[in-house]
């Protein structure tokens, strides 16, 4: 734990950040979990407050030598650079960081998270390939943001799963606001407990089982009467057969078996502090293996791809690759190379068609520890935002 004397409130640096430009150093939580890694954007005023609440601070070490280094030689003043589509996402999460604070604390109304919603979707519409790229390919191990993270991943996957299911827009607008909002209740519990390398204790066990209902009677009291998307929140852990919680029902509406479906997968690609992140082409195996012939569970299996963007692969020729783009038939995606043909990391990429034999994909790549942070600016170029 670092010592309070060697840690810089997030305030008195405030004259060493500059919106829209890069941070000089990390920021952390009052817990010390990573919020913002050295090189990312503090989008806006509103962002930077939003720090402040989670009790932000920099390493004093690190914020001295910024201090040292803008003396020795005359800042010079220059605009903003424009805004990418990938700076629109990060900017998205702390807006919705804010949104769930305040429905928390009964400051907002249930249907904020509509425009809310509205607002993720547009950026998913904008390219689908980059939001699923953001939802597969967790570099930063926020372990304090993840069950903000978590939320918005699984939104993203049960918009695209239920529209390829041909659900009305209402419907899919539901179960969307329900993957954001399913665990409003526990959002520090999952940080804590995505950190903490020991088992989960029997209060946080029972925090789980009683969240589904707590979080129903939270948007009950913030004036949310859709019965589609209460109904999958409550139902989102249960099984059909029997077996799920919290009540053990032996039917489960079509919702929350989607949400289910992209909960699972998308905690079994995160990270955790005791374990490494499963690779995305084993967490859909298992999900197809759990539930055989279930249309609802292909349907996610189809949205996501075998490959998904975002996933870490070792091609024919030995380069290791990222998924870039879904194929528009078949499962062999457009990658980009990281690695020269020895597998050994290199700065400059290469785009690869997979489905072309001398680029074919061998496998998963199974050890990424080479390849930890993998930023969408590098394989995909600059996009406007």
């Amino acid at each position: 734990m670092t010592a309070t004397s060697d840690r810089v409130p997030l305030p008195q640096v405030r004259d060493l950040l500059r919106v829209g430009h890069a941070l000089p150093f990390r920021v952390l939580d009052a817990q010390g979990r990573l919020l913002l890694n050295e090189g990312q954007l503090v989008a806006d005023e509103a962002q930077f407050e939003s720090l402040v609440e989670r009790g932000a601070w920099a390493e004093r070490a690190l914020v001295e030598a910024t201090r040292a280094a803008q003396t020795a030689a005359a800042h010079t003043k220059r605009a903003a650079p424009p805004q990418s589509l990938f700076d629109r996402w990060e900017k998205l999460l702390w807006e919705f960081d804010k949104l769930t604070r305040a429905l928390v604390r009964h400051q907002v109304p249930g249907s904020a998270v509509l425009p809310f919603f509205a607002s993720l979707q547009a950026l998913v519409d904008f390219d689908a390939d980059v939001a699923l790229f953001l939802c597969v390919r967790q570099d930063d191990r926020r372990f304090a943001m993840y069950g903000l993270t978590h939320a918005m991943h699984c939104a993203v996957a049960t918009l695209l799963t239920a529209r390829h299911l041909g659900w009305p827009v209402a419907s899919v607008t539901s179960l969307a606001c329900a993957a954001l909002t399913m665990n409003l209740a526990t959002l520090e519990l999952q940080a804590t407990m995505a950190e903490q390398d020991t088992p989960a204790t029997a209060k946080q066990l029972a925090q789980i089982r009683a969240h589904p209902e707590a979080t129903v009677q939270l948007l009950r009291a913030a004036g949310i009467d859709d019965d589609i998307w209460l109904t999958t929140i409550a139902e989102h852990h249960e099984q059909p057969g029997g077996g799920g919680y919290p009540r053990g029902l032996p039917e489960v509406s079509e919702a929350a078996q989607v949400l289910r479906a992209a909960d699972v997968f998308m905690s079994k690609i995160s990270p955790r502090a005791k374990r490494p992140p499963m690779t995305p082409q084993l967490a859909t195996r298992q999900l197809f293996q759990q539930r055989p012939g279930d249309p609802l569970a292909m349907a996610m299996i189809k949205t996501v791809g075998i490959h998904p963007p975002g996933s870490l692969l070792t091609l024919c020729t030995g380069e290791v690759a990222v998924a870039i783009r879904r194929p528009v038939k078949g499962t062999q995606p457009l990658v980009a190379t990281l690695s020269d043909r020895a597998g050994r990391p290199i700065g400059e990429t290469h785009r690869r068609d997979t489905a072309q034999p001398e680029f074919a994909v061998r496998g998963p790549l199974q050890d990424a520890k080479a390849f930890p942070r993998v930023l969408p600016e590098r394989v995909y170029g600059w996009i406007a935002g």
